[in-house]
């Protein structure tokens, strides 16, 4: 990693590193140029993009979106989950209530905000197979809205999150995207390989967060014009930009602790006291059976959704739907996973995926049933048909006209347009940390002022973003940037599973390693047994130690039990090995052989050789083996009243297995 560093006192004024940095900067800067300077070219080159990877790569998103789901699920109920995201001693950072509020605001504060009522009613009113306006339609809409915000996005953010944690905290290496490949390339990703994972993920992120901000201050200026008739257009919506970009730099300046953890906390209090209302205000009893009904429909039609590409029934709605939420959550995966990262040191696996999985998603489908179904039993019951021409023509505004046909209309419109304020805020500064973590070279506590810069810089990018194209720009951005990004998280995925595979043969081998007895070098003293621990016999050393140790245990404990009156025979194989066969007649056999095993000559010893030597160092272990094969442990240098023990030891766990399946 490089650094620069200019220190004034005892903090540094400049802590980058400069690949990851500047070409970060470089690239978006150009973006917002080009989308800023030529708007018609960067609508229809968006257009050109957004149909591309619809018609083209649309079936990679569906497969690797279903394929994190699986990984993390799996991950949880293995013997994995037990690991911690950190050292075994080591305990969680925050409480459940911080954690939760925390990476709920950051994962899709402002989308809930902006979808919980549109998108019910707009699947509703133009679903992508059925009828329109009917009740099987409302059924669908509910499902599909559910499918979209549901376990699938946090899987993704789980994937991310996971890798970063766990090679963090419990590795070591700096909590960055690259850390993930370490099991893979090892010191590289120190290299051009990482910066280049890690520019990725920073492009990733400032589009992800500038998407987010763009739903944002448009709903935002929608419900100014509710509240307080102040008009809607672009230009107000760049102000609104400039302003609350200002806010959530003061957030910036304060911390993870003193900023984004309370403005976090404020968000869950404004959002519950909100989604209170909302189910008291509205059919209360329909909700609730809604609920229930809703979350049983997603979860018997999770398969079927989850690879349902409409290939027999070819359809543009995929793309605007399905492909741009599966885009959005990885474009945000980068932020979110680093962010939910940072807070949730000292959990183990299991308990992160739950959390993770589980609760945010539990919120999210109360949300959206209380603010979808209520919308729609305005539209199907009440007869409220004004509702649904006014999320056609424009979505930002469903919130509003959703609120007017409830009490307190003014004060609830109100409490959303602030909510969505502050989710914004955090979006924003918790993206700004993000990025300024993987750009200082994952530094916790860089200067104040590149945290300023990425806020400033996602600000820009959401109003290049609205100039360029609106909405639809928006998403086409945010789909196109996920695709090279969705490749990392492919080889992340690896890397965690190669590092926990290894950390798992690490635990077992210590837990059932077989290791000297002390009576082999109880005459000498331990200088003795750290010579025999780090040399590497020869293959004439373990043949001596076979023939002249192991062989004579051997034959003894065959005579012993042909005295008993069992069918013991010995043999030895052209290698050098031996072995003793016990048969138990219609019962499976005992089986113990010592077999000479060649292996390469650690590191350490090759290091100052020449690669043709490599085989003449070759070292050798005289290794136990039993009918399923070697046991993994050496007995080199043992006496033969230890090796007769081991022997009577394997036989005795034989017996007891003969036991158990009598």
């Amino acid at each position: 990693m490089t650094d620069v560093a200019s220190t004034r006192g005892a903090r540094p004024r400049i802590h980058i590193n400069p690949p990851v940095f500047y070409t970060s900067a470089v690239l978006t800067l150009a973006f917002v140029g080009f989308a800023a300077l030529f708007p018609a070219t960067a609508d229809t080159l968006f257009a050109a993009m957004q149909s591309w990877v619809t018609e083209s790569a649309g079936w990679f998103y569906v497969l690797v979106v279903a394929g994190f789901l699986v990984f993390v699920v799996l991950l949880a109920v293995s013997d994995y989950g037990r690991i911690k995201l950190g050292r075994d001693h080591s305990e969680p950072d925050y409480s459940y209530a911080s954690w939760f509020a925390m990476l709920f605001s950051a994962g899709m504060g402002i989308g809930l905000m902006f979808f919980g009522v549109a998108e019910p009613i707009m699947h509703y009113a133009t679903p992508p197979a059925g009828d329109a306006a009917t009740a099987a339609a409302a059924r669908q809409a509910m499902r599909i809205t559910f499918f979209h915000w549901g376990v699938h996005a946090w899987a993704i953010y789980a994937v991310v999150a996971l890798s970063l944690a766990y090679f963090a905290f419990r590795h070591d290496l700096p909590l960055r995207i690259r850390s993930a490949l370490y099991p893979l390339i090892g010191e590289r990703i120190h290299g051009p390989i990482g910066h280049a994972v890690d520019t990725f993920a920073v492009l990733g992120t400032i589009f992800g967060v500038a998407t987010s901000l763009g739903f944002g201050v448009i709903q935002v200026n929608s419900g100014l014009a509710y509240l307080f008739d102040v008009p809607t257009g672009v230009g107000v919506q760049l102000v609104l930009i400039a302003v609350i970009t200002a806010i959530a730099t003061l957030s910036v300046a304060l911390g993870l602790d003193a900023g984004i953890r309370r403005i976090s906390e404020l968000n869950m209090v404004l959002a519950v006291a909100l989604l209170a209302f909302v189910l008291v205000a509205g059919p209360t009893v329909f909700l609730l059976q809604t609920l229930v009904q809703n979350t049983g429909m997603y979860l018997s039609n999770l398969f079927a959704m989850t690879f349902n590409l409409y290939a027999y029934e070819p359809t543009g709605w995929i793309g605007g739907w399905t492909l741009f939420y599966w885009g959005w959550w990885i474009a945000w995966s980068p932020f979110v996973g680093m962010f939910i990262a940072r807070v949730s040191r000292g959990r183990t696996i299991r308990e992160f995926v739950v959390g993770v999985l589980l609760v945010p998603v539990g919120f999210t489908f109360m949300w959206m049933t209380f603010f979808g179904d209520t919308a729609l039993h305005m539209v199907m019951r009440q007869g409220i048909g004004g509702l649904t021409e006014a999320v056609a023509a424009d979505t930002s505004v469903a919130l509003f006209r959703f609120f007017e046909q409830l009490p307190l209309a003014s004060v609830s419109s109100f409490v959303a347009t602030t909510l969505v304020v502050t989710f914004f805020v955090t979006s924003s500064d918790s993206g700004s940390l993000v990025v300024d973590m993987l750009t200082s070279g994952g530094e916790e506590e860089s200067p104040t002022w590149q945290r300023v810069f990425w806020a400033v810089v996602e600000g820009i990018v959401a109003a290049a973003l609205l100039i360029a194209g609106g909405l639809g720009a928006l998403q086409t951005a945010t789909i196109a940037s996920a695709l090279p990004f969705a490749l990392v998280m492919i080889v992340m995925c690896w890397g965690l599973m190669r590092a926990l595979r290894l950390e798992a043969v690490k635990r077992v081998s210590l837990r059932q390693a077989r290791v000297t007895p002390w009576g082999v070098h109880a005459a000498g003293d331990w200088r003795q047994r750290l010579r025999a621990l780090v040399h590497q016999p020869r293959r004439t050393e373990v043949l001596r130690f076979v023939r002249e140790v192991a062989g004579p245990a051997l034959e003894k404990i065959a005579g012993e039990l042909r005295a008993q009156g069992l069918d013991a025979r010995t043999g030895e194989g052209a290698d050098g090995r031996r072995w003793v066969e016990v048969g138990h007649g219609d019962e499976p056999d005992f089986f113990y052989s010592v077999r000479p095993r060649a292996y390469e000559a650690p590191s350490f010893v090759m290091s100052d050789t020449l690669p043709g030597r490599a085989e003449a160092l070759k070292y050798y272990r005289a290794e136990v083996h039993l009918r399923e094969g070697s046991q993994d442990y050496d007995i080199s240098g043992w006496s033969e009243a230890d090796v007769i023990n081991d022997i009577l030891d394997q036989y005795e766990r034989h017996m007891h297995f003969l036991h158990m399946v009598r």
